[in-house]
């Protein structure tokens, strides 16, 4: 049993649990590393191959949510590309405010580039709400993969 890369383990768990909430850092794959580290550091005798290979399948759903949530938000709400385009915009300019300017950053890009393309307020809106609901929800949803893939773990190592 190695503590130093227990320690680390457990380090890269909270780092990727951040991460999560923060689209500069991988928060699945930072998991995903830190239980991989916990399962080296007793010789892989407690969390297995196979545990690690469901661990590991969980963390890429986890990113393709990432990824498809924000989307799928704004296309359901029917926003137009230049909405993408303005939702993806105001997550980079949202990053310098901080978790408000995370959170509200890509709506407002959607809703000013959509309404740039068509100045349809009642559309522009929408397409707003559609990718702050996406967000929201795929946050939500990569939180709970996160949780599952710390619990299988847990459960490998501790039962």
């Amino acid at each position: 049993m190695h503590p130093g890369l227990l320690l680390l383990g457990a380090a890269l768990i909270v780092a990727g649990f951040v991460g999560l909430l923060l689209p500069a850092v991988p928060g699945a794959p930072l998991v995903f590393g830190g239980i991989l580290l916990i399962a080296w550091a007793d010789g892989f005798a407690r969390i297995g191959p196979l545990t690690l290979v469901a661990v590991a399948l969980l963390g890429v759903l986890s990113w393709a949510v990432d990824y498809a949530a924000g989307v799928v938000g704004a296309r359901r709400a029917g926003a137009s590309r230049w909405g993408l385009i303005g939702a993806f915009l105001g997550l980079v300019v949202g990053v310098f405010f901080g978790l408000p300017g995370l959170l509200v950053g890509p709506a407002v890009g959607a809703m000013l580039f959509e309404y740039a393309k068509n100045p349809d307020f009642r559309r522009a809106t929408r397409a707003g709400t559609g990718v702050f609901i996406g967000f929201l929800l795929g946050t939500a949803l990569k939180c709970a993969l996160a949780v599952a893939m710390v619990g299988l773990a847990a459960a490998a190592y501790f039962f």
